[in-house]
């Protein structure tokens, strides 16, 4: 590795510790045993385009693995239809259905805001982001170094972070760029995702003797729009390359074999220096399949058996691949169906590091699910709104999907156990749960109101 992730100054955690993070207060639960997170977060991934969910033409053999020796969730929904508001929704543990964290990426995260890494800070850990970040752009309140990261290597907006080969990247929050001579004067060397990937494993290796949270969130496999119809991006075909297919298609697959060989690495590192009983792996999508690049989700049934994709409502929109490894603790080949969000990570990631969760948060810890044992706190719905193109609400409760693709539009309902790919609207039929559904919403845009009136003040 030509650049070695170094830590230019080392300072204890609590000489950096924020109000927001003496807010948090100590769990019971601080001891020797607390794991070690490693979070890897893909872009554009379908719910069907990984072997352990049923993939039949892309090899993803060690995502594969990490779903045999884990548990592989099979209800997962990502925070938001955007990435913006995907990526907020996970890292503040707010809902998307508030409008100041849905689709706003040019609004950077407050500098009180409670993140996934002030939690972990709080329990005396250290934290690296790597890859794109898109909560905050450089000199904003919004970057990883100012919401309780240590170390942060890679691209902070959504836009240059689709370039695979730029010439620079952010390194913390120095005002140089790093350069990448491999892809200076016009040179297309240092394929970014690569060096993501071998940040994560030098941060590991820097870290094994103390509780570590890695928050890798690669750029694969999205297309760089730049390009056009040659934006599905990767330096080899590999086993792909002789195959009859449309070259998106073959490119799209290798990139996400390519992002399945990353995860082997970080999963090498853990086995190396002996931390695998100790460290929570976690891999899931910020957003779901996409047409861009010449790609045709249809072609690999990226969606799954759902309909839609990235920037819809529909299950296909939202559910995402979501598999968390933690050996000793999560029986392994473990299957749940119980629906969870990224919401409910920065709670979940709270109880595991033993940090009382902050008061507004709008998830759920699943951590007793993790562990063979009932949730010890349930809820009702789960609801989203996106503003592209116009508001759209959704809610899930129970097995009911309700959906309203238009501001003033009556919901259209759908029972999922049923109708898994909302073909069939059942709205009439069900005036009760339309009636129920109605007034979480109401609720929701209240609540909303006061958020957006107390961030305003």
């Amino acid at each position: 590795m030509r650049c070695l992730l170094v830590v230019t100054t080392v300072v204890l955690w609590l000489s950096a510790t924020t109000a927001a993070e003496f807010e948090l207060g100590r769990g019971h639960r601080r001891s020797a045993t607390t794991p070690n997170i490693i979070l890897i977060v893909a872009s554009d991934l379908g719910i069907g385009d990984l072997g352990c969910y049923g993939q039949t033409k892309i090899e993803t053999p060690n995502l594969d693995r990490l779903a045999a020796e884990g548990m592989r969730f099979t209800d997962a929904y990502a925070g938001g239809a955007s990435s913006a508001a995907s990526r907020r929704a996970l890292m503040t543990g707010r809902n998307s259905a508030y409008p100041i964290l849905n689709g706003e990426s040019g609004i950077p995260l407050p500098e009180t805001t409670i993140t996934l890494a002030r939690v972990c800070r709080a329990a005396g850990y250290t934290n690296c982001a790597t890859g794109v970040w898109g909560l905050g752009t450089a000199g904003s309140s919004g970057t990883p170094n100012r919401q309780g990261f240590d170390e942060w290597f890679g691209a902070f907006d959504e836009q240059s972070g689709r370039d695979y080969y730029p010439a620079a990247l952010s390194r913390n929050d120095e005002p140089e760029p790093f350069l990448l001579a491999g892809n200076m004067q016009g040179k297309r060397s240092d394929y970014v995702p690569d060096w993501f990937a071998r940040v994560g494993g030098n941060f590991i290796r820097i870290s094994q003797y103390d509780p570590f949270f890695l928050y890798l969130a690669t750029t694969l496999p999205q297309a760089n729009l730049e390009r056009g119809t040659d934006g599905m991006e990767v330096p080899s075909l590999g086993g792909y390359r002789q195959l009859p297919w449309p070259y998106p298609e073959r490119a799209k697959a290798a990139m996400i074999s390519r992002l399945d060989a990353h995860v082997g690495q970080l999963m090498a590192a853990v086995i190396q220096y002996h931390l695998e009983t100790n460290t929570v792996m976690i891999f899931t999508s910020a957003t779901t399949a996409h047409h861009d690049g010449s790609v045709d989700p249809r072609f690999f049934k990226s969606s799954g058996p759902f309909r839609g994709g990235r920037g819809e409502l529909y299950e296909g929109g939202l559910r995402v691949p979501f598999i968390v490894r933690w050996p000793g603790h999560i029986r392994p080949g473990t299957t749940n169906g119980l629906p969870i969000t990224f919401s409910d990570l920065l709670p979940t990631v709270a109880e595991l590091v033993g940090v009382n969760p902050p008061r507004e948060t709008d998830g759920i810890s699943f951590a007793p699910t993790l562990q063979g044992r009932p949730p010890t706190i349930t809820r009702d719905f789960l609801s989203w709104v996106s503003n592209e193109g116009g508001p759209k609400e959704a809610v899930r409760t129970g097995p009911w999907k309700a959906i309203r693709t238009e501001a003033g539009n009556p919901l259209a309902l759908y029972d999922l156990r049923e109708d898994p790919s909302e073909s069939n609207d059942v709205a009439s039929r069900h005036p009760d749960v339309l009636e129920k559904v109605e007034a979480h919403l109401r609720e929701v845009r209240e609540r909303a109101k006061a958020l957006k009136a107390k961030e305003a003040k």
